[in-house]
């Protein structure tokens, strides 16, 4: 059983929810063991970004981001499945810290600069 560290996006989002689905959340990232960790299957997935590895696991209708650091997990992202932050996320779209924070952020703002980025880069 792994001791889980969460970060401030991840807190709000817990804060956000009741008991029950706090504590169903906190059970999933908790009771992983190391052997599912070194070989992820199909409720938890694994990616590479920046030199760092994620995982990533379902957990009702959220999905955690998090990292192994030692005998720990770090949760960077709880997200909603099936949100924009959620696909940016997992399919390593370019976005910032603060993008994924403010999940109210309209996509088409985010398209928009997107395309402002690559008017600069001309």
């Amino acid at each position: 059983m792994f001791q889980v560290n969460f970060s401030e996006q991840s807190m709000h989002e817990l804060n956000q929810l009741d008991t029950r689905s706090q504590m169903l959340l906190v059970e999933v990232v908790s009771t992983l063991r190391q052997e599912q960790l070194d070989h992820p299957g199909d409720e938890l997935g694994h990616f590479h970004r920046n030199g760092r590895t994620y995982y990533r696991v379902r957990a009702g209708e959220f999905r955690i981001y998090f990292e192994q650091q030692g005998e720990a997990l770090f949760a960077h992202y709880i997200l909603h499945k099936n949100t924009l932050t959620d696909f940016i996320f997992r399919f390593k779209l370019p976005f910032t810290e603060e993008f994924m924070v403010e999940q109210d952020d309209s996509f088409w703002k985010y398209l928009e600069s997107l395309r402002h980025k690559e008017d600069v880069e001309k």
